[in-house]
This record gives structure tokens, C-alpha cells and sequence, in this order.
């Protein structure tokens, strides 16, 4: 089954950037959406409840959706290890 990984950030984010490198350095392949040139993922996280960022987007092969906000050492290890 496979997934897809989002992490929505801002450019001056400092916790977008770790979150950006952790995912890097765990091997883990995310698509990486600029929350401030992006009305429409704006939105999107907003939507879904998040005030802050990074959000991180796990999208499941069954299209099953888990998000959380802020760098989440814990979150990407597991997420690496899945």
C-alpha cells in the first residue's frame, strides 16, 4: 500500500525546515506545499484545524487522512518507521 506525505510550510519557518530535514534524513519522500504562495492548501489546513505550522499530511493507499501541526520529531520517526 502506498502513501503520500505533504509537509505544508512557510519559507521563514523554522519548524517547517527541521520537519523538512528530518523527513530528509529518514528517507522518507514528502511533496513540499509553500503555504504562503498557496491560497487553496491554506485553506485546506485551515480547514482541517490547524493554526500552525508545518502541518504534515499522511494520505494512506486507501485515501485514509492523518495530519498534525509542528515539528514532531516522534511523529516523523514513526511515520519513517511504518
Amino acid at each position: 500500500m502506498s502513501r503520500r506525505v505533504v509537509l505544508y510550510g512557510l519559507p521563514a519557518c523554522v519548524q517547517c525546515k527541521a520537519s523538512a530535514r528530518k523527513l530528509d534524513a529518514l528517507g522518507v519522500a514528502f511533496e513540499y506545499v509553500d503555504l504562503a504562495a498557496d491560497g487553496e492548501a491554506l485553506a485546506r489546513v485551515r480547514a482541517l484545524g490547524h493554526r500552525q505550522a508545518p502541518v504534515v499530511l499522511v494520505v494512506d493507499g486507501g485515501g485514509r487522512e492523518e495530519a498534525w501541526s509542528g515539528h514532531r520529531p516522534d511523529r516523523l520517526d514513526t511515520l519513517a518507521a511504518a
